[in-house]
């Protein structure tokens, strides 16, 4: 079931650098929310706050409450582990396990968090690759290997991988900037027809991507290299891109700077 993420308050860390500086903002349920802005003012940063991907990396911590629902994933109680399967994620390059077929990359996270019946298995393979418009391509060869499909293949794979566990929220980190433009079109369709079910927020470095597949869109920059990144405004897209609130918006969306 799509959950809406409550943000408040939130910093991210790279040990005593601070990356990101209080950032509040509503992810609605059941919609697409793209970040925007120039590289290096922490979108893929705060993407990672939001299922504890973060805090992965050496020095990586947070500050501030990020609400599924009701539910702080940051509270003393919660396991990150439990947090990742509810909140799944995506990456900028396709990223299948090179030596699992393509059966066994999306049955990988059934099998690891054991939420299934066996003689389910095959149904829920079919249903997540048909979710991610792959079985047409993939159902005659599903003990091949992942890694043989073609790069936006593979990224759909991956997508199939992310969904088989049925998550709350969806996160894509740049999906598409490693495919070419028919395979980007075709993983833009796919956001359009997951939002059904899902909630999906996509960072994203194309400004027509972001207006196409988005219901808002959140622009961040930083004030000066060395400094964190801040959210600047965030409105239905259809607002940010005619008639933006800030200036700095409009400049970028323009493309005066970035």
């Amino acid at each position: 079931m799509a959950k809406r993420i409550d943000i408040s308050g939130l910093s991210a860390f790279y040990g005593s650098h601070k990356a990101i500086d209080d950032i509040s903002m509503t992810v609605e349920p059941r919609s697409v929310t793209a970040f925007i802005g120039p590289s290096g003012c922490g979108k893929s940063t705060f993407l990672r706050t939001l299922n504890r991907m973060h805090e992965v990396t050496p020095g990586g911590r947070v500050e501030g409450k990020v609400l599924l629902d009701d539910e702080n994933l940051y509270g003393s109680n919660v396991d990150p582990v439990t947090v990742r399967r509810t909140v799944g994620m995506v990456f900028q390059r396709p990223n299948p396990f090179p030596t699992m077929s393509i059966f066994d990359n999306v049955a990988a996270g059934l099998r690891l968090n054991g939420s299934y019946r066996k003689n389910a298995l095959a149904d829920i393979v079919e249903k997540s690759l048909r979710g991610a418009n792959l079985w047409n391509e993939v159902k005659d060869r599903l003990n091949k290997p992942g890694s043989g499909l073609s790069g936006g293949q593979q990224q759909r794979l991956c997508i199939a991988r992310a969904i088989a566990v049925e998550p709350d929220v969806l996160l894509m980190d740049e999906p598409c900037s490693a495919l070419d433009p028919i395979s980007t079109l075709a993983i833009e369709d796919l956001i359009g027809e997951l939002k059904e079910r899902f909630t999906i927020v996509i960072v994203t470095h194309n400004m027509q991507q972001a207006a196409r597949v988005s219901d808002r869109t959140a622009f961040f920059n930083l004030a000066a290299v060395g400094m964190p990144g801040k959210l600047i405004e965030i409105d239905e897209t259809e607002r940010i891109f005619s008639n933006p609130s800030v200036q700095a918006t409009e400049d970028y969306i323009s493309g005066r700077f970035g």
